[in-house]
């Protein structure tokens, strides 16, 4: 257990906070490049794609600008923190690593800063890493002993039992344990890590997918719905979502790690009884939503009755009918449960799209000035919940929309499908 930081060690940190704002990703640039160089099996947990594309470097340099910024008042770090540890967890992180990340993570704030990197500021941040490393390490072995509890430890074959398509560029994989053992619930909205061996690399990769359907009654697979990425940012496409979708059938078998995340809801508390869940999407974004909405509704494709009733608004934007997810099972939901309402926005209509039928409002992005306040968006109950998922901008500008409606922040739920966290708007 590291020791606490002393108050001269704690004032050395945060003035040290606008140079690693300035010199952030230069530090965390050179930190990867020194540490997988001299640890290259750990290419099996960092993301490559995020590593081309700088996201990785990015966001740990955030990660470290926030500790220091607010080393003195850790709580408003916990969310952070939560997600963070949730991530570590679904990739195996361990302890031991926390060890080789500490090493390169100080080798290289003095390698980039020089004199500058006084023995005093040397020995501040080694004083204060020990600690951030001692909060991860004792969250993540809570989870870790969770999981194991529930009879999973580590990563688990699975088999893909069934393709789906759900779009143009999004396809459903329905996965089996191949011990035959019994699945865990998990809270809609989480996600499982998946693994695979990538040839080219010669090592493994791991990427996170919302599982993209509640909880069955009866447990005995899990679905996951993996949109084909395109190359994008910096020039690079998703690396195992093209794999995914071009290379592996029926049959073949990929490795899972227990459910995590700190986006859901939980479908058993009593005490969200009555209480609005509004759930808006856009592209992708919709598969944690879907498990959500699964988990609250009684839906055809058999899951459990929701043990507590919430009235629910469904919202989604799509480029195209042709690109939208789950828009069958969505009409079928709303069909069986009047609690339900659903409202799409289509950027691009189609001959054969047809209004409310396959879209509420065509030829635009989402507006939710066009929904009604009350029924659609419930901004006069203050306790409502808003789930909010897709690209990180649409995300933030949704988010801005509700709080000048009067929402509460604290009552807007984002998820970010990328490393790293949504920067605050």
């Amino acid at each position: 257990m590291a020791a606490p930081l002393s108050e001269s060690q704690i004032a050395i940190v945060k003035a040290t906070a606008p140079v690693l704002q300035q010199h952030g990703v230069i530090i965390t640039t050179v930190f990867y490049e020194n540490m997988l160089r001299e640890n290259p099996e750990l290419h099996n947990i960092f993301s490559t794609t995020s590593q081309a594309t700088g996201r990785q470097q990015r966001a740990l340099a955030g990660a470290v600008l926030g500790y220091a910024t607010y080393i003195d008042d850790l709580g408003k770090l916990a969310h952070a923190v939560e997600r963070i540890a949730h991530k570590h967890v679904s990739l195996q992180v361990t302890p031991a690593q926390y060890d080789i990340v500490g090493k390169y993570l100080i080798q290289a704030i003095g390698q980039v800063l020089g004199d500058a990197a006084t023995p005093d500021i040397v020995d501040a941040w080694i004083a204060a890493y020990g600690v951030l490393a001692g909060v991860f390490i004792n969250r993540e072995g809570d989870m870790y002993k969770a999981n194991a509890a529930a009879n999973w430890a580590g990563w688990r074959k699975f088999k893909i039992v069934r393709k789906e398509s759900e779009s143009s560029v999004i396809t459903s994989f329905y996965l089996v344990p191949t011990d035959r053992g019994p699945l865990p619930k998990f809270f809609p909205g989480q996600y499982v890590s998946l693994q695979l061996f990538v040839p080219e690399l010669g090592y493994l990769q791991s990427r996170q997918y919302s599982l993209s359907e509640g909880p069955t009654a009866k447990g005995e697979y899990y679905r996951i719905s993996v949109k084909r990425e395109d190359a994008d940012e910096a020039a690079v496409a998703g690396l195992i979502s093209n794999i995914l979708h071009a290379k592996y059938a029926v049959g073949d078998e990929v490795e899972l790690s227990h459910p995590q995340g700190e986006f859901f809801v939980d479908p058993s508390d009593t005490a969200k009884e009555g209480v609005p869940a509004v759930l808006i999407s856009a592209g992708v974004g919709a598969t944690p939503l879907k498990s959500i909405l699964d988990s609250l509704t009684t839906a055809s494709g058999g899951g459990p009755p929701p043990t507590v009733k919430r009235p629910v608004s469904w919202i989604h934007s799509a480029r195209s009918s042709a690109m939208q997810p789950f828009g069958d099972a969505i009409r079928q939901i709303c069909r069986e449960n009047e609690h339900v309402t659903a409202n799409v926005f289509l950027r691009n209509l189609g001959p054969e799209d047809r209004a409310g039928v396959h879209y509420e409002f065509g030829d635009m992005r989402l507006d939710l000035a066009k929904l009604d306040k009350e029924r659609h968006l419930f901004v006069g109950n203050d306790k409502a919940e808003y789930f909010i998922c897709g690209p990180e901008q649409f995300m933030t500008d949704v988010r801005s929309a509700l709080i000048a409606m009067g929402v509460d922040k604290s009552r807007t739920f984002l998820e970010l499908f990328a490393t790293g966290d949504v920067v605050d708007a």
